[in-house]
């Protein structure tokens, strides 16, 4: 048992799923970085200073997911071939057009969402509240975000939104 009252053992599997996190949010900052640099047009000032402050959020929790993997006594991933290798998120590469830049990131929500939600499983099966707690507010960030890049998204794709209940 670790200074947390949890064995190497019980942390394993959580371990392993926020090092993929980390590897996944490192390949979504550098998209970020990607369109910050590279949008122009009509949505320039719209989507200029949103992808800035999507990517400074992003290198915010790129740190507390490596904290996060050494307060629990493992190593965090911290090789740019160790996250290519490891990461389900794809470098975006060149990309102008704006809509599809808010697409590539809607899909990468989709990946670190589903990430976030392993680890809130994994970290629940051996009581790790302190991760729980971390994910858990990174999830209710991330969908939010989610929520307000797609209607950003669909308002400008024509499509209808939202859907009554």
């Amino acid at each position: 048992m670790n200074y947390l009252g949890l064995s190497q053992e019980q942390v394993a599997s959580t371990g392993k799923s926020l090092n993929q996190l980390l590897a996944n949010y490192q390949l979504y900052y550098q998209n970020l970085r990607n369109f910050h640099w590279n949008v122009s047009g009509e949505n320039f000032f719209d989507l200029h200073e949103k992808f800035e402050d999507l990517y400074e959020d992003a290198r915010l929790k790129i740190d507390e997911i490596a904290e996060r993997l050494l307060t629990l006594r493992l190593r965090p991933l911290s090789t740019t071939s160790a996250y290519l290798e490891s990461a389900k998120i794809e470098e975006a590469g060149k990309v102008l057009d704006s809509h599809k830049m808010v697409k590539i990131i809607l899909e990468n929500h989709k990946i670190l969402i589903a990430d976030m939600r392993t680890i809130i499983s994994r970290a629940g099966e051996v009581d790790d509240e302190g991760t729980i707690e971390m994910i858990g507010g990174f999830l209710s960030e991330i969908e939010k975000k989610s929520w307000m890049l797609d209607a950003w998204h669909s308002s400008r794709s024509k499509k209808n939104f939202p859907v009554e209940v």
